[in-house]
């Protein structure tokens, strides 16, 4: 069983950055994608980056392109999630995932805590 342990929320003002980092123990890191996912109250968790196990992919959604950057470190089991010029709206719960293949496009199987990012206008 995988586990997986984020760090790096806080709360910053409208336009800063944040870096968040993930952790991950239990299996061979470098066989599977991993994910960024973020969760508001009473709202869905959502996907915000996923980057294949080789790290040549990367999605992200619409409401982060060209702001949040996914990389993964394969030689420390570490993912990272690199976020510029922040909204007020980008404010949730971030959770660090494990796929279950090696496809960034593919299913997520397994997620961390959370960590809270706050972002005040």
């Amino acid at each position: 069983q995988v586990q997986l342990v984020e760090s790096g929320g806080g709360l910053v003002q409208a336009g800063g950055s944040l870096r968040l980092s993930c952790a991950a123990s239990g299996r061979t890191f470098s066989l599977y994608a991993m994910g960024w996912f973020r969760q508001v109250p009473g709202k869905e968790r959502q996907s915000v980056a996923t980057i294949s196990a080789s790290g040549t992919t990367r999605t992200y959604a619409d409401s982060v392109k060209g702001r949040f950057t996914i990389s993964r470190d394969n030689a420390k089991n570490m993912v990272y999630l690199q976020m510029n010029s922040l909204k007020p709206e980008d404010t949730a719960v971030y959770y660090c995932a494990s796929g279950s293949s090696r496809f960034a496009g593919g299913e997520f199987d397994c997620y961390g805590q959370g960590t809270q990012v706050t972002v005040s206008s």
